[in-house]
C-alpha cells in the first residue's frame, strides 16, 4: 500500500474520468451482487474490494470486542481508542492481515474531553479482516469492454465470477432523485453566528459547523456510487455495507496515512469556492478563493496545526510542507490545499499518528479540544460517521484514513447527507450556508432510489 503525498491541481482528463467511471460501474456491479458485508475503497487508480468477514473488531467507549471464527473476546476499551484498536489488531491470531472499516467522529471524544457526551454502547469504530479481496486496476482497462480480465486480481473461482460481472456491468440508467438542500430547519445560520461570537470572545480560533439533510427515500448505494464517482474527482472514494451501516462517498482529503517506509502525511483542505458552473465563473471563483483574506486565514491556521501534529509523532527535523495553498478540484467545489509530511518516530506506531491527526483539523477546528466541545454544544444531531474516516491498515505497518465527507449514510433506516464549513472570526452566516450547499452538490444530485424509493 502506498500513500499519496500530493494531488494534481487540475481537473482529471476526459479519458481518465471515463476510465474511472467505468471502474466505478464495475465495482458497483460487484457490490450489488454481494450477499456478504463488503467495503470498496478507491485509491491511486485501483479499486479494492473486501468481502466477507474473517475477523472483526468493534470499539465502543466501554469495550473492544474481537471476533474470530466462533471465538469472541471482550476487553476494556481504556481511555485511548487508538491504543485499544492497535492492541486488538495485535491480538488477532493471524500473522499477515489487512483490515478495512470506519471510525466515527466520536472516536475523538475520550481524548478531547468529551467522553461525557457518549453512552457506553455508542459505536466508535468497526474494522474487519475480509475473507476475500480483489483489486481492479483501472489503468489496465482496455478499449474492449468485454476483455477486463487483465485488470482484475483475485483468487480462485471468485476471480472468474468477478470477471463475468465486470463484462456485463452497464452504466446506471435509473434517474437520480436529488435532494433539496436549500432549507435551514435547524438554524444553521444562527449556529454560525453563535460560533463567530465564541471566536470573538476568544474561546477558540476556528470551528467547522455542519448541517444535516435527511433523505426521505431508500437509496440504492451501488448505483449512487457509480453515478457519483463519474461526476466527482475525489482523493478517495468508498462504498460499503458493513458494521451495521451502508455508506458511500467521495472523500476530498486524507486525515492521515503512514506508508511502509514510515512516512506520515496529512492533506488539509480549507477554503472553498463552487466549481462546474462555467469556465469563466470557475476561473473567477478560483481568483476569489486564492485572494480572499478569510479563506487564506482559515487555510493558514489549519496548516499550522497540521504541522504541529505531524511534528509531535515524527523524527525531529523531518516535518515539511511539500505543497502549500494549491487549488484542488473536488467535484462541485475547489479548495485551497496543502500537504504536510514527516518520518514517523520509532517510538510511535501508525495508530498513534492517527490519534494526533484525528479528527482532521479541517473537520473539527482550532484548538481541537475547544472546537470539538463547540461542535457537541451547537450541532443538534450527533455527527456519527460524518467527519470520521474510512480506514485501511495492514500488519506491515501501513495505515490510511480518508475523511468521510461528500457522503450519504444509512443506519437503521435513517438516511442522511451532511456538509460543513470552517468558521473563523471573519465568517458570514449566509456565505457559510452557501458553502455547505456547494459541497452538498457533490452528493445530493447523484442519489439513486432503490425499489421505488419506499423506506
Amino acid at each position: 500500500m502506498t500513500t499519496l503525498a500530493g494531488e494534481p491541481t487540475t481537473s482529471v482528463t476526459g479519458g481518465m474520468r471515463g476510465r474511472h467511471a467505468r471502474a466505478a460501474t464495475i465495482v458497483a456491479a460487484w457490490a450489488a451482487a454481494c450477499a456478504d458485508e463488503y467495503l470498496i475503497y478507491d485509491r491511486d487508480e485501483r479499486w479494492y474490494f473486501a468481502a466477507g468477514v474473517r475477523a472483526d473488531i468493534r470499539l465502543t467507549p466501554s469495550a473492544v470486542t474481537i471476533r474470530y471464527g466462533e471465538t469472541e473476546r471482550v476487553h476494556d476499551a481504556g481511555e485511548d481508542p487508538a491504543a485499544a484498536l492497535a492492541a486488538a489488531l495485535k491480538a488477532l491470531p493471524l500473522a499477515d492481515w489487512r483490515v478495512y472499516g470506519h471510525i466515527d467522529f466520536d472516536f475523538c471524544a475520550p481524548y478531547l474531553g468529551a467522553a461525557h457526551r457518549l453512552s457506553p454502547d455508542d459505536d466508535l469504530a468497526y474494522l474487519f479482516v475480509p475473507e476475500r479481496e480483489a483489486v481492479l486496476d483501472s489503468t489496465r482497462l482496455g478499449e474492449d469492454e468485454a476483455d477486463v480480465s487483465a485488470a482484475i486480481t483475485a483468487a480462485g473461482p471468485w476471480c472468474e465470477e468477478l470477471v463475468a460481472l465486470a463484462r456485463t456491468a452497464r452504466d446506471v440508467d435509473a434517474p437520480a432523485c436529488g435532494v433539496d438542500v436549500s432549507a435551514d430547519p435547524d438554524d444553521y445560520r444562527g449556529r454560525v453566528a453563535a460560533a463567530v461570537a465564541d471566536i470573538t470572545a476568544g474561546r477558540y480560533e476556528k470551528v467547522i459547523m455542519s448541517r444535516e439533510v435527511a433523505v426521505d427515500f431508500a437509496v440504492d448505494f451501488p448505483a449512487t456510487y457509480a453515478r457519483g464517482r463519474a461526476a466527482n474527482s475525489p482523493a478517495r472514494s468508498f462504498l460499503m455495507r458493513c458494521g451495521g451501516l451502508s455508506m458511500t462517498g467521495f472523500s476530498p482529503e486524507l486525515v492521515g496515512a503512514v506508508d511502509g517506509s514510515g512516512t506520515v502525511v496529512t492533506e488539509p483542505l480549507a477554503g472553498t469556492r463552487a466549481l462546474g458552473r462555467s469556465p469563466e465563473q470557475d476561473a473567477a471563483a478560483r481568483i476569489d478563493l486564492v485572494t480572499d483574506p478569510k479563506e487564506i486565514t482559515e487555510h493558514a491556521v489549519s496548516v499550522r496545526t497540521s504541522m504541529s501534529e505531524i511534528e509531535s509523532v515524527s523524527v525531529p527535523g523531518t516535518t515539511i510542507v511539500t505543497e502549500f495553498m494549491a487549488v484542488r478540484e473536488r467535484g462541485s467545489v475547489q479548495h485551497l490545499a496543502s500537504t504536510v509530511q514527516g518520518i514517523l518516530a520509532p517510538q510511535h506506531d501508525p495508530w498513534q499518528a492517527l490519534r494526533v491527526l484525528f479528527p482532521s483539523v479541517t473537520a473539527s477546528g482550532i484548538p481541537k479540544r475547544e472546537a470539538v466541545d463547540a461542535i457537541f454544544r451547537l450541532e443538534p444531531q450527533r455527527r456519527g460517521r460524518f467527519c470520521g474516516a474510512v480506514v485501511t491498515a495492514s500488519s506491515r505497518g501501513e495505515l490510511e484514513a480518508a475523511l468521510v465527507l461528500r457522503s450519504v449514510v444509512d443506519r437503521a433506516g435513517r438516511t442522511t447527507i451532511r456538509a460543513g464549513a470552517g468558521i473563523v472570526g471573519q465568517s458570514r452566516p449566509e456565505r457559510e450556508f452557501t458553502e455547505t450547499a456547494e459541497k452538498l452538490a457533490s452528493i445530493a444530485p447523484h442519489l439513486v432510489a432503490r425499489d421505488g424509493g419506499e423506506k
